[in-house]
């Protein structure tokens, strides 16, 4: 008898393996359950505020109503999984960065680990993926100790058990995707190709250093060019993963008046694409867009949108797709014991930190801006950062910029901890303090506004202007209007201005910012505002006064 080689009958036995499970084809329509969130960012609890939804009781109002956390949302995906044995659950990115500090400080591994209790299977890479660099992502997917830091957590840190999917994220030394452009399961026989991707201006909106080396493509182009690839393996049911999205004029669950970048986007996919779940906007809408199903769940685990698909057995694609946006409430939703005891098995190590009291507010500090942009935690963030760095010896900074973006969350009145703040502020960014002129500080303001941008900056105390709606891009500054402790500014004269380290490497668009000169490097932004508040015995929000805005 002549024995074949070890490797063949491996190969044998896989296939015969194969074969052995996999399920025949279908022979009436298959129903599909795909469960999808999005812009999870490690909110691990339930995060201040819930979701704001409108008040069915007030026709034009608004309520905040109590939602998200892990404990709660795997309890509805548990139970949304039970509907249907051909289910998936999904995500379109930024499951972590910009996260509250149960999760920050561990370098964001509770995060994965709560995926991977709560059965995540397959999610698309998120700008915020990249805060800290294509290789801190490589290890969230792979596993292994920080190679800084070390191990920080109660165990070993072993990856994500879910795959990201990455197809326009491209390595310049490879001509590789950085990860998989796309993962195939099969339902009843019938495959379906999840399709991951990011915005392509993930490069303007996180650090330069943490996307160097890579490429970011076209979002629809990348798409359609994977469609003829995939219909040559026989599949025909299609799922764009995206994080990019839109903003809707309604309610959670509905789609009126959407604009944004997905709107684009989605016209110019190719038809063969069923269904788009998408994100990064922070909005949740339910839509039909170009005739495909098109959805978001907010952000912060405050929804999961509950996706039903039937598919056709014969031609094995897409014949009917509905979807409903299910809020996560904290009061409907037992806490799931899993993430409990993942939760606890955190907490005490971050006690020490988290828990400490830096100081108190005398008013909630909110997040929610006027028609001009200003609110009133980001004049108290910019206030912050000026003090910080107003010392000759700190930078000698004259006034102080911050996006919007930057500020997460608001802060609660009475005793404020660390955590708050953290959670407010959860980058970790350095001040840098550099020098520009009056124009170019001018230039820097015309740049909150461009195509599919509005990020009006926050600015610190003595610093002034106004602007005009109705003006053309690149010109809404009224002219003379900005002033620095009542003067208005020289053009040619040199001023100092603090920004956070990502707006310094031109962040968010504001590329004029990294002309700035003699730059000086300070403290962390978190804690420029825990020594802001600690110096102040309570802080009130203050006259929203420092950004007019005209027509």
């Amino acid at each position: 008898m002549t024995l074949k080689p070890l490797w063949s009958l491996l190969a044998v036995a896989a296939v015969l393996a194969g074969c052995a499970v996999a399920p025949p084809r279908a022979t009436g329509p298959v129903a599909l359950k795909i469960l999808a969130i999005n812009d999870f960012h490690g909110n691990l609890k339930p995060p201040l505020g819930g979701i704001r939804i409108q008040d069915p009781a007030r026709p034009g109002q608004t309520i905040d109503v109590p939602a998200g956390g892990a404990e709660h949302m795997a309890t509805l995906v548990s139970t949304l999984r039970a509907k249907n044995p051909n289910h998936v659950f999904v995500a379109a990115g930024d499951l972590i960065g910009a996260t509250p500090l149960l999760s920050a400080l561990f370098r964001d591994e509770p995060t994965i680990e709560s995926m991977n209790l709560m059965g995540l299977e397959i999610t698309a890479v998120g700008n915020h993926e990249f805060d800290r660099g294509a290789a801190e992502l490589l290890r969230m997917q792979r596993g292994g100790c920080h190679p800084g830091d070390g191990c920080k957590g109660p165990t070993p840190f072993t990856g994500a058990k879910f795959q990201y999917l990455a197809a326009s994220t491209v390595d310049e030394r490879t001509g590789a995707t950085l990860l998989p452009a796309y993962q195939v399961k099969r339902f009843q026989g019938i495959p379906v190709a999840f399709i991951g991707l990011t915005l392509k201006g993930t490069p303007s909106i996180v650090v330069p250093a943490g996307v160097a080396g890579l490429t970011f493509r076209d979002e629809a182009q990348t798409v359609n060019d994977l469609v003829p690839q995939l219909r040559a393996q026989g599949i025909e049911a299609i799922v764009v993963l995206i994080h990019e999205g839109g903003v809707p004029a309604g309610d959670y669950n509905e789609c009126p008046g959407i604009s944004g970048a997905i709107v684009d986007i989605v016209k110019k996919l190719d038809p063969a694409v069923d269904l788009v779940v998408s994100g990064h906007t922070h909005r949740a809408y339910n839509c039909r867009i170009d005739g495909r199903l098109v959805t978001s769940g907010d952000k912060f685990g405050t929804i999961v949108t509950e996706i039903d698909l039937v598919l056709d057995p014969k031609t094995g694609d897409v014949v009917a797709a509905g979807a409903d946006n299910r809020i996560v409430y904290t009061d409907r939703y037992p806490k799931d014991p899993a993430q409990t005891q993942l939760i606890s098995s955190y907490e005490p190590l971050a006690a020490p930190l988290a828990k400490r009291v830096v100081g108190r507010t005398g008013a909630p500090l909110s997040r929610d801006a006027n028609a001009a942009g200003e609110f009133a935690l980001g004049q108290v963030v910019a206030d912050a950062q000026l003090a910080a760095t107003k010392a000759a010896a700190d930078g000698g900074a004259q006034l102080a910029l911050m996006n919007p973006g930057g500020v997460r969350a608001p802060l609660p009145a009475g005793e404020l901890r660390y955590e708050d703040l953290f959670a407010a502020q959860p980058f970790y960014n350095n001040l840098v303090t550099l020098t520009l002129s009056g124009a170019q500080i001018v230039q820097v303001l015309e740049q909150q506004w461009g195509p599919n941008q509005n990020r009006v900056l926050q600015v610190s105390r003595g610093f002034a202007y106004a602007w005009d709606a109705s003006r053309p891009i690149g010109q809404r500054i009224v002219p003379g209007s900005a002033t620095l402790d009542g003067r208005p500014l020289d053009p040619a004269a040199d001023y100092r201005v603090t920004v956070n380290f990502f707006l310094a490497g031109g962040g968010d668009n504001f590329t004029l910012l990294q002309q700035g000169r003699d730059r000086r490097t300070g403290v962390m932004d978190v804690d420029a505002l825990e020594q802001f508040i600690a110096r102040n015995a309570s802080i009130t929000p203050g006259p929203l006064d420092r950004i007019r805005r005209l027509n």
